[in-house]
């Protein structure tokens, strides 16, 4: 545009309209890619994740490592001293139950893995507390192993428990079951003689 038609353009009020517009275009440019990108984030990073191929073996392992670890440290927590408490005379002492716990691993997780656990024998009320966490550790090691490989396609599978046959679903619901139990005794026992369980301890941050 010459300097003459500038001159003219501004007297009219045409330059500043024209610039303004232009102005505008580029605005509405800029906001519309701000918001592309956005929405390219936006969709990038809610987008949610695959499912697990196996959630039912995935929320299993999940809880056997909670209770499995629950379980060990109260063992590693209460004295030797203790060993023979139990609050009623109907009920198990500790060593009883890090015995049974042990033992029962063993046969449950065996069925479920589909390879026989060793055999503990029957409870030595005499065993010391090394004896009974060794034990008691290792038979979560074992079930740790059997639980890795679990698949959901095979729960439906019949599996020998040695007490009782039934599907691997079965035995892995028994096994949990169990944990959970246990450790809700153990935690009841450890209150009564002034001890913290251990999921009530606040975790460090």
């Amino acid at each position: 545009m010459r300097p003459a038609e500038r001159l003219r353009a501004a007297a009219c009020g045409e330059y500043p309209k024209r610039r303004a517009t232009a102005l505008t275009r580029r605005r509405v440019e800029s906001v519309t890619s701000g918001l592309a990108l956005w929405a390219r984030d936006t969709v990038a990073t809610d987008t949610p994740a695959a499912p697990p191929a196996n959630p039912v073996a995935e929320a299993a392992r999940s809880m056997n490592t909670r209770y499995a670890g629950y379980l060990t440290d109260a063992a590693d927590a209460v004295p030797a001293a203790k060993l023979a408490y139990k609050p009623t005379a109907g009920q198990m002492t500790f060593s009883q139950i890090w015995h049974h716990l042990a033992q029962a691993n063993y046969g449950i997780c065996g069925a479920i893995g589909g390879t026989a656990g060793p055999d503990l024998g029957k409870y030595d009320p005499k065993a010391t507390k090394d004896t009974l966490v060794a034990a008691l550790k290792a038979s979560f090691a074992f079930c740790d192993k059997a639980l890795a490989g679990l698949a959901d396609s095979t729960l439906n599978d019949q599996v020998d428990m040695h007490f009782m046959k039934g599907t691997r679903a079965v035995a892995l619901d028994i096994y949990l079951m169990d944990l959970a139990d246990h450790y809700s005794q153990v935690a009841n026992y450890m209150r009564l003689n002034r001890m913290l369980p251990p999921s009530a301890k606040k975790k460090e941050m």
